[in-house]
């Protein structure tokens, strides 16, 4: 019921928020996140989501598909797993454009922070990738989405970025660049939602934001220090299992996400 009104429950990455653009017309922040792991699948466009072959990989639908002999503690509920390995599920789910192909990504809780410690897919259309360390603006709205939403509202934070005075910022760029990021099943109730779209910044952009929004400034930075925000949780049931909402990276290239380990 928590999840038909927006209530989260399953852990999403940490990150922290440099700067808060509250007052402005078109609000965002600026957020770090660490190095991170996901699982991925490649697919055409115009062909049926991978989501359920992900979700099998982390043992949604049953018995995990993947090789591992160490029991994972799940989130909502917590189950336990042995050979295969259950993993727990995280926010967002990412899917990225890419030369006429997209790409669905689950990100990997914050407990694999090695190659090592995750649990190799047996499915070989699974593919396990490495997240490097990156800095972006995020704008945050509620109600349904699609398309052609997500693209406006990218639109509008690129607008007031480049109002802002960021450089190297245009529509082109925003619109070839832009991630959209969802946080609710489809049953959530609109007004209910939450839905972000990201634009990664370089470090120039980045420090020029940092030095004209400092802490304690009048504009909408964060107060005194910035502020970590560790794990957003929602709750969405499916087979015994809490289960994410859906992402959308629209890019036509992998940009920083780097492939490490191709099954």
């Amino acid at each position: 019921m928590g999840s038909v009104f927006g209530k989260e429950s399953v852990k999403e990455p940490p990150f922290e928020v440099i700067v808060e653009r509250s007052t402005a017309k078109t609000s965002y922040e600026l957020r770090k996140y660490g190095k991170r792991f996901a699982a991925s699948v490649e697919y055409s466009a115009g062909t049926s989501s991978p989501f359920r072959t992900l979700a099998k990989y982390i043992g949604v639908f049953g018995t995990p598909q993947n090789e591992g002999s160490t029991s994972i503690a799940m989130t909502a509920p917590v189950v336990m797993e042995q050979e295969p390995t259950s993993i727990a599920m995280t926010a967002p789910v990412v899917m990225e454009n890419q030369s006429g192909m997209k790409k669905m990504m689950f990100m990997l809780p914050a407990e694999y922070d090695t190659m090592s410690k995750i649990p190799k897919p047996t499915n070989p259309n699974v593919h396990i990738e490495e997240l490097p360390s990156e800095v972006g603006a995020v704008h945050r709205y509620n109600g349904n989405f699609n398309d052609k939403i997500n693209r406006e509202k990218a639109k509008e934070m690129g607008i007031q970025l480049m109002a802002d005075g960021v450089s190297g910022i245009t529509e082109e760029y925003v619109l070839s660049n832009f991630q959209f990021w969802g946080y609710n099943p489809p049953f959530t109730i609109p007004y209910f939602k939450r839905n972000e779209v990201w634009l990664k910044l370089n470090s120039e952009q980045v420090n020029f934001l940092t030095q004209k929004y400092p802490p304690n400034s009048v504009g909408g930075s964060v107060s005194g220090v910035s502020k970590m925000k560790g794990s957003t949780l929602f709750t969405l049931g499916l087979c015994g299992m809490g289960i994410l909402i859906i992402g959308y990276i629209f890019r036509p290239k992998l940009g920083g996400y780097r492939k490490v380990n191709s099954m």
